[in-house]
């Protein structure tokens, strides 16, 4: 019986999480596809790179908030389902069945997630970030160390399902931020604010 509602409660996060909000905006904006510019991602920071950061706004709240409904819809069912609809939310975030399996990078939803999960790892998430992008100003490295402290801290803590989930979820954070990764070895990575690190 568990498995199953764990199980639906999946479905249900991943139908959720796989809603294009960032594509959806745009288009309706007039925008065009923002796939087409940029990285090409259907995130916020893409979205930002059409110059309307009040739709860059709304896609990042958006992004969010559907990581925060897929666990309040799990939690229904019992707190395992919750988790299961969290990582939900992120798989179909990152890999939407409507767009090729080709979605974002998922920090907004992994944050959304966190916040309905265990909120103190959403502020958390947002304090790390924001500190290290206030000394690197390099957006990705921000998620990508403030994604590891985030399941530190839930380990210390003892929050060993939610640890487990956010660990898996740190893992796919990486691997979809591999370019960025790479482009940071090299010094190429933009900065916030639009310049490059000069090697």
């Amino acid at each position: 019986m568990m498995l199953g509602l764990c199980l639906l409660s999946l479905a249900i996060g991943y139908l959720l999480g796989s809603i294009p909000f960032g594509l959806i905006l745009t288009k309706l904006a007039g925008l065009g596809d923002v796939r087409t510019i940029g990285s090409g991602n259907i995130g916020a920071t893409n979205v930002l790179r059409t110059g309307n950061k009040a739709l860059a706004a709304l896609t990042l709240a958006l992004d969010l908030l559907k990581g925060t409904a897929a666990v309040l819809i799990g939690g229904l069912f019992g707190p395992y389902a919750a988790i299961a609809g969290g990582f939900g939310a992120f798989l179909g975030h990152l890999f939407p069945v409507w767009l090729g399996f080709r979605g974002g990078k998922g920090v907004a939803t992994f944050i959304g997630v966190a916040l309905a999960l265990y909120w103190p790892a959403a502020l958390g998430f947002c304090l790390v970030w924001l500190l290290v992008a206030l000394v690197t100003r390099y957006s990705s490295l921000s998620a990508l160390t403030a994604s590891v402290a985030t399941v530190l801290a839930l380990t210390f803590l003892g929050q060993w399902p939610v640890a487990i989930l956010f660990g898996l979820m740190t893992l796919l954070l990486y691997l979809r931020h591999a370019e960025n990764i790479g482009r940071l070895r090299r010094g190429e990575e933009s900065r916030i604010g639009g310049t490059k690190q000069r090697a």
